[in-house]
C-alpha cells in the first residue's frame, strides 16, 4: 500500500491559515485533495496535522472531507509522521506532501511512486539534487522502516520539522532515487507561502477550473508569463 500523508497546520509563520484560505469557493487545502485523489497510485490519503487548538478547524473540514486525520506534536512534524504510520502497517511506502501546494501534480505524483518501487529505494524525489520542476510540485516517497529510522535517530531540529532530510542527508546508509524533468521549470513557483502565491494560485483556478476540473502542469505553464509563477 501506498501511504500518502499530506502534512498541515494553521500557523504558517510567513501566511498564518493559508490551508484555510478560499480558492474558487473552497479551502486551498481542499482543492489540492481534490487534485491529489486524481493519483492512481496513492491507495490511502490521510492529513497529519497538530493538536494544537489553532488547527481545531482545519482537522474537522478534513474529515468533512472523508479523510483520516491524526494529530501529533506541532513543531516534531518527524515524530507526527510515524505517529500516523503506526494506523497502516500494511504501507510500502510514505508519500510525504505538504498543504501550500494546491496545484499538485498527480501524473508527476505517481510517477515518482513508481520510480521509487522500480529502484528499490529508501527515498524517493523529484528534487532531489538539481530541481527542474517547479517549486509546488514537490513529491517525495520514503520507505517505512526508513521514516522510523529517522524518527528514532534524528536529534536536529530541522530535520525533526521537515521529515525526511535525515534520511536524504545520509546517501552512505540509504538508498536514494530522483525523477527530474528534461527542460527544467525550475524558476517557476507554483507553491504558497506568500500572499502573492496565493493571488497566483487563486488566478490559475480562475482561468482554467471553471473549463477543466482537472487542468495538468502543462496547462499552468502555457498561461501567459506573466501569470505563470514568479520566480522563488
Amino acid at each position: 500500500m501506498n501511504l500518502a500523508i499530506l502534512q498541515a497546520r494553521m500557523s504558517s509563520s510567513r501566511l498564518p491559515g493559508k490551508v484555510m484560505a478560499s480558492v474558487l469557493g473552497e479551502p486551498m487545502i481542499g482543492r489540492q485533495v481534490e487534485r491529489l485523489r486524481r493519483a492512481k497510485r496513492i491507495d490511502k490519503l490521510v492529513v497529519a496535522t497538530s493538536t494544537d487548538p489553532s488547527d481545531d478547524a482545519l482537522a474537522a473540514y478534513c474529515e468533512n472531507l472523508d479523510l483520516w486525520v491524526f494529530r501529533g506534536p506541532l513543531d516534531d512534524v518527524l515524530e507526527r509522521f510515524r505517529t500516523t504510520l503506526r494506523a497502516y502497517p500494511e504501507a510500502r511506502a510514505v508519500v510525504r506532501l505538504t498543504a501550500d501546494c494546491p496545484l499538485a501534480d498527480p501524473e508527476l505524483i505517481d510517477r515518482v511512486i513508481d520510480h521509487h518501487h522500480a529502484a528499490g529505494a529508501d527515498y524517493t524525489s523529484n528534487t532531489l539534487g538539481t530541481r527542474t520542476y517547479p517549486h509546488g510540485l514537490d513529491t517525495e516517497v520514503i520507505r517505512p522502516s526508513a521514516l522510523v529510522a529517522a524518527a528514532e535517530q534524528a536529534r536536529d531540529p530541522y530535520e525533526r520539522e521537515h521529515v525526511t532530510p535525515y534520511v536524504y542527508r545520509r546517501p552512505e546508509l540509504f538508498r536514494l532515487a530522483g525523477v527530474a524533468r528534461h527542460e527544467s521549470l525550475a524558476m517557476l513557483r507554483w507553491t504558497v507561502d506568500l500572499p502573492e502565491d496565493l493571488a497566483f494560485v487563486r488566478d490559475v483556478y480562475a482561468q482554467l477550473y471553471p473549463f477543466d476540473p482537472a487542468f495538468d502542469s502543462d496547462a499552468i505553464a502555457a498561461l501567459p508569463v506573466n501569470t505563470s509563477g514568479a520566480k522563488p
